[in-house]
């Protein structure tokens, strides 16, 4: 039995309410659209930095590599540092990291740069369990629902925000652009962001040595981590790769791409969907349905290819099915240990990230080898991947009683989750 462990005194009267939660998402946003401003721009970088469209897609490959580091090694100590001076202080860095970006001289400089913007923009993931610190656990969905709406509006507005600023103003300077938004997101979080001192009381040392005690001791992390890889291994695919389809087979230029993206914006409202789905007990059905959407958006668009609609379509199918299965991944596994639930980030997003750059390495050249339909073949490949792990739980579930997806009561928040 796992020893129960309170909040401390000091979070106790700080509840989320309306006003919080917005500051909240909007900070999520700003902050994870560092990771896909390059998306819609490669071609622009290509050619300013006079390197090919392939190395072009190291951009987005490191961006996202940086991310899983600093989900690594930065936001354990979300369970360590008080929660709002990491939060602020990790900011300034990261707007230290693109003003440099934007003034690199040299494509390897602003390669190395792009991981540095993604290491420091982990902010995003130490707020979303601080949403959920925040919540009872009957409204535990909801809240982190809410937030994660914002962190999807982030990224999904991220590469429309970035087209236009480009075709207006060259696409360095929507890097100037965020670092001002990062330094303005770090004087609000500072006025407005409730304090919460962890309870943690080892070092830093033990702090990474407990992530693997949770990965071997939790197999509905362990799966729910691999499923939504597969789901963001997808999504990076997609979006690595449409715009140069959109060019070359379309004829699109930055503004148009920027609409396009634009669509995209519609799978945020998955987000508060799946949370008050989870909420009442029927986030593990919607998990696969999730899965299995996002497979046949890959098929739609490859046979819609030639079709700006079908294309349309086919983003926002995937976009919805994949924020929808984040939100109903991170609802259960907050509920598993509630004493470490920025370590539980740390295992789950780290191993959606590395999927993603692992994707959008492989989507580069696959594009290049065999053009939209090997990289629909391929994106539609890893949901179904996903489908199978989720498969084997439910089945795992039912034949042995073996941990499953059943979220635990309130006031069981810190014990073994048993179906």
């Amino acid at each position: 039995m796992r020893r129960q462990v309170s909040a401390p005194a000091s979070a106790a009267p700080q509840r989320m309410n309306p006003a919080l939660t917005l500051v909240m998402a909007v900070a999520c946003g700003l902050t994870v659209a560092n990771l896909y401003y390059a998306q819609p721009l490669l071609d622009l970088m290509a050619r300013s930095f006079g390197v090919g469209q392939g190395a072009a897609t190291m951009v987005v490959t490191l961006t996202q590599a940086g991310y899983a580091l600093g989900l690594l090694f930065v936001l354990p100590l979300g369970d360590l540092v008080e929660n709002r001076r990491l939060a602020t202080r990790t900011l300034l860095v990261t707007a230290t990291a693109l003003l440099l970006a934007a003034a690199s001289p040299v494509f390897g400089m602003f390669l190395a740069l792009s991981v540095l913007v993604g290491t420091t923009s982990v902010v995003a993931q130490v707020l979303v369990p601080l949403a959920a610190h925040r919540s009872p656990p009957e409204r535990r969905g909801k809240a982190v629902g809410q937030v994660m709406s914002g962190l999807l509006t982030g990224i999904l507005l991220a590469r429309t925000v970035a087209s236009l600023v480009a075709d207006l103003l060259g696409w360095r300077a929507i890097y100037v652009v965020s670092a001002v938004l990062m330094l303005v997101l770090a004087v609000a979080l500072r006025r407005t962001l409730p304090q919460r001192a962890p309870d943690h009381t080892g070092g830093y040392r033990t702090l990474l040595a407990s992530l693997g005690e949770l990965v071997r001791r939790e197999p509905v992390l362990r799966r729910r981590s691999l499923c939504q890889a597969s789901m963001f291994g997808a999504f990076t695919t997609f979006w690595t790769a449409i715009a140069y389809e959109l060019i070359d087979e379309h004829h699109f230029g930055q503004v148009q791409i920027a609409l396009f993206a634009l669509v995209g914006a519609a799978g945020a409202a998955a987000a508060p969907i799946a949370g008050r789905i989870a909420d009442r007990g029927h986030g593990r059905g919607a998990a696969g349905a999730a899965l299995l959407l996002a497979s046949s958006a890959f098929v739609l668009a490859a046979l819609g290819h030639g079709s700006v609609a079908l294309l349309v379509l086919a983003a926002v199918l995937l976009d919805f099915a994949v924020q929808c299965h984040q939100v109903l991944s991170q609802h259960e596994i907050y509920s598993l240990r509630g004493d470490a639930r920025a370590r539980i980030n740390t295992v789950f997003m780290t191993t959606v990230f590395v999927g993603g750059a692992a994707s959008s390495a492989v989507t580069g050249a696959l594009h290049t080898a065999c053009g939209w339909t090997g990289v629909c073949a391929f994106g539609a490949a890893l949901p179904l991947a996903g489908l199978l792990l989720w498969a084997h739980g439910r089945w795992r579930t039912a034949r042995t009683g073996a941990p499953g997806d059943a979220v635990r009561p309130a006031g069981a928040a810190n014990t073994v989750d048993v179906a």
